[in-house]
């Protein structure tokens, strides 16, 4: 039987926080190549991407596995997305804009992949606002509607990092195909399959444990 850990949002939230972790210590080593502000734009733009399909995983996971309690850490994942999102933005107008806003709102309307990034980021800010008990009391129904905004936000994030690589598409096409999956496993029909396949499991553990538990009688 698998030992519970202890207190796992703590750990969730260190392995979280590995990627910015790496940054600082490879900013401090000299390892952050050529083009550093490069780097830790691709690394804090990653790490968004990344954060928001584990975000999106968790409601799969939760009707495959019938862990219920999974849910109660889709909003630090989710709150850590925002933070990797903050990040890169932070990146973005300090580091390659030095905090000019004329640069930076010639930058938004002249290339496409940056309106894409800046409008997925203007619309997760609402998203972490309204994060907490509190405010999903006081929404009601509309926060599980606002919420939904993560749908678009996580296509946006993908189709900003397809118009920005150009040439090599193959990693970002990796996280629309992950995407697509994982709205998919929301529909209808995906929410049958799931729920058919943890039928399965279920099942098959059920007969294995029943022929552990008979082979280890006979043994006796």
């Amino acid at each position: 039987m698998p030992i519970p850990l202890r207190q796992p949002k703590a750990w969730i939230a260190l392995v979280c926080l590995l990627p910015l972790v790496r940054l600082i210590v490879l900013g401090g080593s000299g390892g952050l190549g050529a083009n550093p502000i490069e780097f830790i734009t691709r690394s804090t733009g990653t790490w968004t991407l990344v954060g928001l399909l584990v975000t999106l995983s968790v409601t799969p996971l939760r009707r495959l596995t019938g862990r219920a309690d999974l849910i109660r850490y889709r909003r630090m994942l989710g709150l850590f997305a925002f933070f990797y999102a903050g990040l890169h933005f932070i990146t973005y107008i300090w580091l390659d804009q030095f905090f000019d806003p004329a640069a930076i709102a010639k930058d938004i309307i002249k290339r496409p992949f940056i309106t894409i990034g800046f409008t997925a980021f203007l619309l997760l800010i609402p998203l972490a606002v309204t994060s907490t008990h509190a405010m999903m009391r006081r929404l009601g129904r509309r926060w599980k509607q606002l919420h939904r905004l993560i749908y678009l936000i996580a296509l946006l994030g993908v189709v900003h990092y397809l118009w920005l690589v150009k040439k090599d598409l193959s990693e970002p096409l990796i996280y629309g195909v992950a995407l697509a999956l994982l709205l998919v496993m929301r529909l209808p029909w995906g929410v049958t399959l799931l729920q058919a396949a943890r039928s399965r499991f279920v099942a098959a553990r059920h007969r294995v444990g029943k022929a552990g538990a008979h082979g280890a009688g006979s043994a006796q």
